[in-house]
């Protein structure tokens, strides 16, 4: 399973540009994609042939397996562009590792770093007029692999694809969000995929989702396999918790995906002296500090929705109200974050990757 290519990434341009076509001002989250995609792939036991094409349909087999095991991982990041029309990413390097961690765990072969970053800087260079100037503007970056192999045996496939996609982004979520504490559905559990993003998480989800929906809440906070006792991630979100002015997240395991935007947060806190403590959650603590109001806030944190502050909760069929505060934790973390990825404010850890 070779890690390298010597293969240089060959580029074909589109003839003429669609981004004349798309409403800027009105964009649906991950529905308009820019100019260019790239591709690359897994053959005789090597990535290969790397190339940024015009963005299109591929042609698969409905054999492949990806349609059959669900070998499937991806990431999710941004661009940025400053009020000067330089062009930042955030933290690349993260999603990189994280995206070989979640294939090694799926069995599908790591890619290499040098193709990735290079892939990334020519795509964004090509399509930069994609990313557009403003604060909660950005061009969301989809990196993702998959198994190409046709063939229905139940064993990983030989060969694989790997891509990356491109798409306007604005705000994710506009407002505050009401959450159902899970009962019976979970996420994840000891031993299995929780960690990675593979795509079957995602999909599971999606039920429990509908079902909270249909009684008036947008997002579940999910909870352990074992005894459903204590919180884990909020929508496809790593979730925080505020007690008075000590800062609760869930420790990262096998079950609690390892958040850029979560790891992010947590080292704000710390450079702003505010205590924060990974430690498993439990529901009844919140619960309790709901009821003797020492519950201050409870938000969610992933790159799409960047910070996402939850205005009540349910926990058998009882909503708990949680009032605004002066002082958010959130409002602070999310404008801390928002002015490093713009390059409005220094980056004293040294987050931001230049790309023109």
């Amino acid at each position: 399973m070779s890690l390298s290519s010597t293969k240089s990434i060959s580029v074909q341009k589109v003839e003429k540009s669609r981004i004349g076509q798309v409403d800027f001002d009105n964009l649906t989250f991950g529905a308009t994609f820019s100019d260019h995609m790239f591709e690359c792939d897994y053959k005789d036991g090597e990535w290969q042939n790397p190339t940024i094409k015009p963005y299109g349909n591929i042609s698969i087999s409905p054999a492949a397996k990806v349609f059959h095991y669900g070998q499937a991982v991806f990431e999710g990041m941004k661009a940025y562009k400053d009020d000067n029309g330089k062009i930042w990413l955030f933290r690349p390097e993260q999603n990189f590792l994280r995206i070989n961690k979640s294939s090694k765990r799926m069995a599908i072969p790591e890619f290499p770093r040098e193709i990735f970053f290079e892939a990334l800087e020519q795509l964004v260079k090509l399509d930069k007029e994609w990313v557009r100037p403003g604060m909660g503007n950005s061009l969301y970056i989809r990196p993702f692999a998959m198994a190409s192999q046709v063939g229905v045996s139940a064993s990983p496939s030989t060969e694989y694809k790997f891509m990356i996609l491109m798409s306007p982004a604005q705000a994710y979520y506009t407002g505050d969000v009401r959450v159902e504490i899970a009962e019976h559905y979970s996420r994840s559990a000891n031993g299995g995929v929780g960690a990675a993003k593979a795509a079957g998480n995602y999909g599971a989800q999606f039920y429990p989702t509908n079902l909270a929906r249909e009684k008036g809440f947008q997002q579940v906070i999910w909870t352990d396999a074992s005894d459903h006792k204590y919180l884990e991630e909020a929508g496809t979100m790593n979730v925080f918790f505020r007690v008075n002015d000590t800062l609760l997240t869930a420790p990262i395991s096998d079950r609690i995906l390892d958040g850029v935007t979560r790891k992010s947060i947590i080292a704000l806190a710390k450079n702003d002296n505010i205590k924060v403590e990974e430690r498993p959650v439990l529901v009844s603590e919140i619960v309790e500090a709901a009821k003797n109001g020492s519950l201050k806030e409870i938000f969610g944190a992933g790159t799409a929705a960047v910070i996402s502050p939850v205005s009540a909760f349910s926990y058998k069929d009882t909503v708990y109200e949680i009032d605004k505060q002066e002082d958010s934790y959130a409002a602070q973390f999310k404008k801390e974050l928002l002015d490093i990825q713009y390059n409005r404010s220094e980056d004293p850890f040294n987050w931001r990757y230049e790309i023109i």
